[in-house]
């Protein structure tokens, strides 16, 4: 009888997800959400020290040029989350339904994108360390092996996606996943030799993404 009643009561708290088809609908909704307050979280690392009425031109341009590499670094992140979202959708496109460990791995995913703003911050005041390059670097690897990982669960024997998809088409999305952790190992193996290099390596995912051999 206590069998019995902890039994129903694993069904009742956590369901067999496994066979109840879930759908993708609430990971989308909560992804899109993530995604929107990360991205716009990012412009508060931007902000000039408040000169008032006596600010002069050559004030208001010094101190602007002051924040160039909190700038820079709020577009590139802005646009490195913009593409994370986009392989996201892309991946969504194709997987149909999810599981327990399908819905872990994204929440996982969300943690580490919702952590963006935070090393982003972390590279704009200190653009010299290389232990905050290292950070950064760090948080964008571990969000492209999520993505692999995420990618790897749901297509294996197709567990969340149709039968009919094809191997290659696949094959071409792990490649596509494994784009962001190789790119993050460079960043961070720059941030040792020449610091202020490492943030830009990352320029080269939209880059290598758009090429025909890992274009979607």
């Amino acid at each position: 009888m206590r069998k019995t009643c902890i039994g129903l009561f694993h069904v009742v708290q956590f369901g067999d997800m496994e066979n109840m088809g879930l759908t993708t609908k609430r990971i989308e909704s909560l992804t899109d959400g993530i995604f929107a307050i990360a991205m716009t979280i990012l412009v508060l690392n931007l902000h000039l020290p408040d000169g008032g009425a006596s600010s002069t031109n050559s004030m208001l341009q010094h101190q602007l040029l002051g924040q160039a590499n909190k700038i820079f670094n709020y577009f590139l992140s802005f646009v490195l989350l913009a593409v994370f979202w986009m392989v996201h959708h892309q991946q969504f496109h194709v997987i149909k339904r999810t599981d327990r460990t399908h819905l872990w791995i994204n929440v996982l995913l969300l943690m580490f994108v919702a952590l963006v703003p935070f090393s982003t911050s972390l590279v704009g005041d200190f653009s010299s360390a290389w232990i905050d390059e290292l950070c950064f670097s760090a948080n964008l690897f571990i969000i492209g092996l999520l993505f692999y990982w995420n990618w790897s669960y749901a297509t294996q024997q197709h567990r969340l996606v149709d039968e009919t998809l094809e191997e290659k088409r696949i094959q071409l999305g792990k490649r596509r996943s494994l784009v962001l952790p190789v790119v993050s190992v460079l960043a961070m193996l720059t941030s040792y030799i020449f610091t202020p290099l490492a943030t830009l390596v990352f320029i080269l995912i939209p880059i290598l993404l758009a090429l025909p051999g890992l274009k979607n």
